[in-house]
């Protein structure tokens, strides 16, 4: 069975990048201390208590999956900032967009009597269609311990380069055993799945990924988040969760009001704060990079 490199927190980011590249996966060891996930819990807990579990084999009828965490907690906004994640976003997304964003933010709760989840790449939400990159960069916090009886998260090391229609044998597969306030990063295009509980307690764990900022989020943070939420979250924080440009000209809105009342053509801050004169795209910073994209 392989096992997965275990890195401490204050591992150079390069080195971070190199195993995460080589391998599709990988674990930083007590990232954040258990009180951080205690604190985490207790403002997740009750909409996680209230989750009914999946109507079929994939999400799974003994799992529950919660949304909406950055408008429901305030724990779950710090680490969506962790800088030691960020880093890694730095290296894998940023070579390929001018700005990354928060995919999709869940608990997964895997209760006793879920069967092992198929094994799969989270980069398959856009279907095959994307071709030589990498789109997303993915964490698994541990929100309670993780070990292969409870369903530690299934990985293939080494599967990045492997076609969609490879299937891992029972060999090849490893589990993200972990202690509280650890985390599995992993890339869109490494094979995996959940693990199955056969314990009598739950596995819970925080499901929080990243993508380029061109590519539509798998979860609609403008419908989790919306406005008159996003509003008490910091500048950086909005603009992680979708509330700002992904480029020049990608992601501008006109507020449908009645002629004259208000302007034509601004950023998704505009939302938030109603500050802004219309009529223009992106900064004159993005301008002169698409200049220099399109310049033969």
């Amino acid at each position: 069975m392989p096992k997965l490199e275990t890195l401490a927190p204050d591992t150079p980011a390069e080195e971070i990048n190199r195993i995460l590249v080589r391998d599709g996966a990988l674990i930083i060891g007590d990232l954040v201390k258990p009180q951080v996930m205690d604190a985490f819990w207790a403002e997740a807990e009750p909409y996680v208590l209230a989750t009914q579990p999946g109507r079929d084999a994939f999400t799974g009828v003994r799992t529950t999956r919660t949304g909406a965490l950055p408008a429901r907690s305030a724990t779950f906004r710090d680490l969506m900032m962790n800088p030691v994640i960020q880093a890694q976003c730095e290296a894998l997304l940023k070579p390929n967009c001018d700005a990354w964003q928060l995919h999709l933010g869940q608990v997964i709760r895997i209760m006793p009597g879920q069967v092992e989840q198929s094994i799969h790449r989270d980069r398959w939400a856009w279907g095959t269609y994307l071709k030589g990159i990498e789109p997303q960069l993915n964490t698994i916090w541990a929100v309670t311990d993780f070990t292969e009886a409870n369903g530690a998260t299934q990985v293939v090391p080494g599967s990045v380069d492997w076609p969609d229609g490879r299937r891992a044998t029972p060999d090849e597969i490893g589990y993200a055993e972990m202690s509280r306030g650890s985390v599995l990063v992993y890339t869109g295009t490494v094979f995996h799945g959940g693990g199955a509980n056969k314990t009598e307690a739950d596995r819970v764990g925080l499901n929080l990924t990243y993508t380029l900022g061109w590519l539509r989020q798998e979860e609609n943070q403008y419908l989790s988040c919306p406005p008159e939420i996003a509003r008490t979250l910091s500048p950086e924080q909005q603009a992680m969760i979708g509330y700002a440009m992904g480029s020049y000209a990608l992601g501008y809105y006109t507020p449908p009001l009645p002629p004259g009342a208000g302007p034509e053509v601004v950023p998704p801050q505009f939302a938030l704060t109603g500050l802004g004169e219309g009529s223009g795209l992106g900064s004159a910073t993005d301008l002169a990079a698409l200049r220099d994209q399109i310049r033969p």
